[in-house]
């Protein structure tokens, strides 16, 4: 197979990831032309060992990586441009190479371990990207979380992961009813539910309740997955099976706020 024909079906993904490094379609498009034309001039620079997709877009990161672009010389630095998506003016805001690891596991779906390829970084270094990722979108969308799990041990964890990457924990709740009584109270910016709950009342059913009043990110983090991917809607977007490790719940976390765009900053109260 050509190197033409193995990467023509990814040329509209590696336009999107570009979009949204350079944060505009123009400039991302420029990018990804570039890549082709240094194909064209030196196809050796395909690595034919990967998988093209893996290749191509480490091709363009080597590209991207080369030379300062756009905010990448300005770290942080936002665009006023109205035009441009809150998604977008977060994904400016991050810096450089934890952008890029972020968007290639969260956006376009590739595993560490091929972003690891992608970006020419060993394992602990990507991890370390996308730590630092997370840290930076929790400083954009910190927001106040309610737990829902009735094991004291894994709330404890899970408070320790939420306030470790800058966000709040508004409450634990062991129930469906203490969940619903919370919100009354506070209306969180994301809930991170248990599916079975101390009194023999379901996850599920709080966050149903939960959102025929408010419309918020949901991360299900439950030993039975099956519960709730049953093939029947509505099925949560965020799942984390448990035993689960802590970089996933960061992982996703970040996600699930980052791209929602109806995330915002809980006010806090006074005195805190």
């Amino acid at each position: 197979m050509t190197i033409a024909n193995a990467i023509l079906p990814h040329i509209p993904y590696l336009r999107r990831f570009a979009r949204s490094l350079t944060g505009r379609q123009e400039s991302g498009d420029a990018y990804v032309a570039a890549v082709l034309e240094s194909l064209i001039a030196d196809p050796s620079s395909f690595p034919q060992d990967l998988d093209p997709r893996v290749a191509l877009y480490r091709v363009f990161s080597r590209l991207w990586n080369s030379v300062a672009v756009n905010d990448q010389a300005r770290p942080g630095v936002v665009s006023a441009d109205s035009s441009i998506s809150l998604v977008d003016r977060r994904i400016e805001a991050m810096m450089p190479i934890p952008r890029q690891a972020f968007l290639l596991v969260s956006v376009e779906g590739f595993s560490p371990q091929q972003a690891g390829q992608i970006l020419q970084r060993s394992a602990s270094e990507i991890d370390a990207d996308l730590d630092e990722a997370g840290r930076e979108i929790a400083e954009q969308v910190a927001t106040d979380i309610l737990i829902i799990e009735d094991e004291p041990l894994i709330a404890l964890d899970l408070e320790s992961i939420v306030t470790t990457v800058g966000h709040r924990v508004m409450g634990v709740a062991r129930t469906k009813t203490e969940a619903e009584a919370m919100v009354k109270k506070q209306r969180p910016g994301l809930i991170l539910a248990d599916v079975q709950l101390a009194d023999g009342s379901s996850g599920l059913d709080a966050v149903r309740e939960i959102l025929q009043t408010i419309d918020l990110p949901v991360i299900f983090i439950t030993a039975y997955p099956e519960q709730v991917l049953t093939g029947h809607r509505p099925e949560p977007t965020f799942l984390i099976p448990k035993p689960f490790q802590q970089e996933t719940v960061r992982t996703i976390i970040s996600q699930a706020l980052f791209f929602d765009v109806r995330a915002h900053n809980i006010a806090k109260p006074a005195g805190r």
